[in-house]
């Protein structure tokens, strides 16, 4: 069966931009990746196709080649157009969309990384904790050896096809082109006689115990990385990274804003009017007394100097914010009531100086409406 052209396989006209082309490709690319097809044979036929279309066209030699000669100048070396699989395709689109969708390439230069997530609380963060947490992965077959071949003493032997090297170059017309050794599938040994316990795949799965160091001053959402921390590659292939997200849960007492530190504080009625000293705590666990000045009202706040979070990799520290609450009385006795009749009894201007701005600026609105 005749291939298709190139320029209609992307969809695009001969005319084409190179943003054009590389528009279309991704789009078709992201469509049909046998990793979003799990399984769908002609999802990845399909990639194939878009794919070697694009590797030629991409390439203004190869480009120029193909409009005056069409397929026929790739078929002079023999065999198939660049003997592309998914695999050897996929090493294009890694370098486009940056592995997202787990590439062949990248797995093959180190094992897979991993996620955990620990959660800590907001005095822990202040000072930095080392969390141990427990994460499943896959590490080096003990029965092999981490070699996937069986028996301690039988080891992994050097692919003939491609000396080791995990690629292949084949002559394409005009062209030298390398991929993916089809032997080895890019990792330069064979196994002749797989491990039994792995299979052949160098590793196992297991439940690791590990304990991560969290700093000082640690934010909601930090990553960490451990390097080697992540599932082991197998036959020599090192291991990937463990990537721990830290996630900070709500304190009952303080609210945290960067390297400050907020707190309300609620205070009685009779203490915000005449004023007085209390106790609040700080993040590091100091007593801290403050004097309220009489007639304090609410959203008043004081600010302590220095008793906020630390500031990752400086000397600093941010500072701690009392914002104040007035809370009025309530459920009164009969006593307390008849006070509060008499102190209201006695009140005027200067001792509500807001309240009764605010009534007299009232009357002064209904006096206009009647005139």
């Amino acid at each position: 069966m005749a291939k298709q052209d190139y320029y209609q396989t992307l969809g695009a006209a001969r005319d084409a931009t190179a943003d054009d082309l590389k528009k279309a490709y991704r789009k078709l690319a992201m469509q049909y990746h046998p990793d979003r097809n799990p399984g769908d044979d002609a999802a990845e036929a399909k990639f194939k196709e878009v794919s070697e279309a694009y590797d030629v066209l991409k390439d203004e030699q190869k480009r120029a080649a193909y409009d005056r000669f069409g397929h026929a100048a790739f078929e002079n070396g023999g065999g198939q157009q660049g003997g592309f699989d998914a695999g050897g395709l996929g090493d294009i689109f890694d370098q486009m969309f940056g592995g997202a969708f787990g590439g062949r390439q990248q797995r093959q230069r180190s094992g897979g990384d991993i996620r955990a997530q620990v959660e800590i609380d907001l005095v822990e963060a202040f000072a930095g904790v080392k969390s141990a947490l427990r994460v499943q992965t896959r590490v080096a077959c003990e029965a092999c050896n981490g070699s996937g071949a069986e028996g301690k003493n039988t080891q992994p032997e050097t692919c003939g096809t491609c000396g080791g090297a995990g690629k292949v170059r084949a002559q394409q017309g005009f062209f030298l082109v390398e991929r993916t050794c089809p032997t080895c599938g890019g990792q330069g040994r064979v196994i002749r006689n797989p491990c039994r316990i792995c299979r052949g795949t160098a590793t196992v799965a297991r439940e690791r115990n590990l304990s991560v160091n969290i700093p000082a001053g640690v934010e909601d959402g930090t990553r960490i990385r451990l390097p080697g921390e992540g599932e082991s590659g197998g036959a020599g292939i090192p291991p990937g990274d463990l990537y721990v997200h830290v996630a900070i849960r709500p304190h009952p007492l303080f609210q945290r804003d960067g390297a400050n530190v907020f707190c309300v504080v609620p205070v009685r009625m009779t203490q915000a009017a005449l004023g007085g000293e209390i106790e609040v705590a700080a993040i590091d666990g100091a007593r801290v007394r403050v004097k309220l000045r009489a007639g304090i009202q609410t959203g008043d706040q004081e600010r302590l100097r220095g008793k906020g979070f630390s500031v990752l990799r400086r000397a600093q520290r941010g500072d701690m914010y009392l914002q104040f609450k007035v809370e009025p009385a309530q459920h009164l006795n009969k006593k307390q009531r008849e006070l509060l009749e008499a102190f209201e009894a006695e009140s005027n201007a200067k001792s509500n100086p807001e309240s009764d701005g605010f009534l007299a600026k009232v009357k002064s609105f209904f006096d206009i409406g009647r005139s």
